[in-house]
């Protein structure tokens, strides 16, 4: 019997912390590879291609961007934004990768997912998706 497929919504702060070459970057990465597909909101391309720029470090951004599916939801997310704001709230770009995850996975059952926040990581694991333990330099925001 085949294993079921290993999937991860990836937030834009691993991406960055592995581009910019963070404490705990070798790790992050290797923990990517473990995932047979790897999904994000299409924000998260502006966000990290604006870190990286603000870092003088864009063309670290064409690698990482090649290993992620675009979840493109084709209906309003308010549903999902409303059970994350009553999780706890978060701000908006971190509620918006939060909403894109419960679109895949509105019980958080199949899906990890991946983040350096803290608080997105708490509010994330509220809703039923599996913590997972992150490298040292985790951020609280």
């Amino acid at each position: 019997m085949a294993r079921p497929a290993a999937v991860a919504y990836v937030d834009t702060s691993w991406l960055v912390a592995i581009a910019l070459g963070e404490r705990g970057a070798g790790p992050l990465a290797k923990r990517l590879q473990r995932y047979d597909r790897l999904l994000a909101s299409n924000l998260t391309e502006a966000e990290l291609r604006s870190a990286l720029a603000h870092e003088q470090a864009a063309a670290a951004a064409e690698p990482l961007l090649s290993w992620i599916g675009w979840v493109l939801p084709d209906r309003p997310l308010s549903g999902e934004l409303r059970r994350v704001a009553a999780a706890g709230g978060l701000r908006g770009a971190a509620m918006w990768h939060v909403a894109h995850a419960l679109y895949l996975a509105p019980e958080g059952k199949g899906l990890d997912f991946l983040t350096l926040d803290y608080r997105q990581q708490e509010v994330a694991a509220a809703l039923g998706f599996p913590r997972v333990a992150a490298a040292p330099s985790s951020r609280r925001a």
